[in-house]
């Protein structure tokens, strides 16, 4: 029995994983329009729905653990603080995955740079390490700030931050580090 996807099954599961990608992304303003109209218990669902059908297959167990989270948190009254949390996950996410990548090479970058350039020297592996370890400064400090402005602020400042100035900060490391690694790469390697 083949394994593969019928490709009249496939543009669709691409399609939604595309529209998912894009909730996810907008979810901040999504929260903002859809709040105030439908209350957070609704939002609160859908997020543990969708953050379960994101996880990857082989980590579909972890579904429960949402749901479990999703529903104390429901329970308790503070489902507006779970539709809030998502940053905080995602960034809690990414953060675990760069700091284990770093105890346990190759780091998340140097994994992403050998897709381009498979015979990746010392060099290179040492500046990719330092990268990851920028990432996870960045992860740690926008999820503290994240953390915050669920807990804290009002719900246009945490849209502000999480739906607007995390992406220009995200924009400005990708651009730095972009900016940086031509200017490694033009440097010789004396060691």
């Amino acid at each position: 029995m083949s394994s593969r996807i019928p490709s009249s099954i496939a543009p669709r599961s691409a399609l939604f994983n595309l529209l998912l990608g894009i909730l996810a992304l907008g979810w901040p303003l999504a929260v903002h329009a859809l709040l105030p109209r439908l209350g957070a218990w609704p939002l609160l669902i859908t997020l543990v729905v969708l953050a379960w059908w994101r996880l990857p297959a082989a980590h579909r167990g972890w579904g429960w653990g949402l749901l479990i989270v999703g529903g104390v948190i429901l329970v308790a009254g503070h489902a507006e603080l779970g539709v809030r949390a998502w940053p905080v996950l995602l960034n809690t996410a990414m953060l675990a995955a760069f700091a284990y990548s770093l105890a346990r090479p190759p780091s998340a970058i140097e994994r992403l740079a050998r897709r381009r350039e498979p015979n990746l020297g010392p060099r290179g592996v040492r500046y990719t390490r330092r990268v990851t370890q920028a990432w996870c400064v960045f992860f740690a400090i926008n999820g503290s700030i994240a953390l915050w402005t669920a807990l804290y602020a009002d719900l246009a400042t945490w849209t502000l931050y999480n739906g607007g100035i995390v992406y220009a900060l995200l924009a400005t490391m990708f651009g730095g580090e972009w900016l940086i690694r031509r200017q490694v790469r033009k440097t010789p390697d004396d060691e």
